[in-house]
């Protein structure tokens, strides 16, 4: 079975102008006779015209979709010696590792994290009393307050 490659490229959106033809229609079936024959010369065969939606932004945040229109071309791929091939594509599997077993606990070889209470502004209530916390809480005047004398 043969296989085949594609390409893919966007439809001419208006025609070229080109000496004695006239007309927006001649103009841009003349396009699109000149660009199949360029694709034809490197051995590309057209199949057909498709047209897809595509998201595209508009503005900062806005999306729009839009619609554009493809010409599919493909051509047969050939192997060395005039046989057809099927390209395959090695899979590369992940290196099998055994399941730690009952009989052989892993041994984790990263030190266990110390968390210590250091002084300075962030360390009050960092892993210490919440009573330390609820005192300072309360509604309680300090002795620096205005409202307090």
């Amino acid at each position: 079975m043969p296989t085949y490659e594609y390409q893919v490229v966007p439809s001419p959106r208006k025609g070229k102008s080109v000496r004695k033809i006239k007309g927006v229609e001649a103009k841009f079936a003349n396009t699109i006779s000149v660009l199949m024959n360029e694709m034809a010369a490197d051995g590309w065969e057209y199949q057909r015209a498709e047209t897809l939606p595509c998201e595209e932004r508009q503005g900062l945040t806005g999306k729009t979709i839009k619609y554009h229109t493809l010409l599919v071309f493909r051509r047969e791929i050939a192997s060395e010696d005039g046989v057809h091939e099927t390209v395959t594509t090695p899979v590369v599997a992940a290196p099998v590792v055994p399941a730690p077993s009952a009989e052989r606990p892993v041994a984790d070889s990263r030190p266990e994290p110390v968390f210590t209470r250091t002084d300075g502004p962030a360390s009050e209530g960092f892993m210490g009393d919440d009573s330390a916390s609820d005192e300072t809480a309360g509604d309680t005047p300090k002795s620096g307050d205005v409202a307090a004398q």
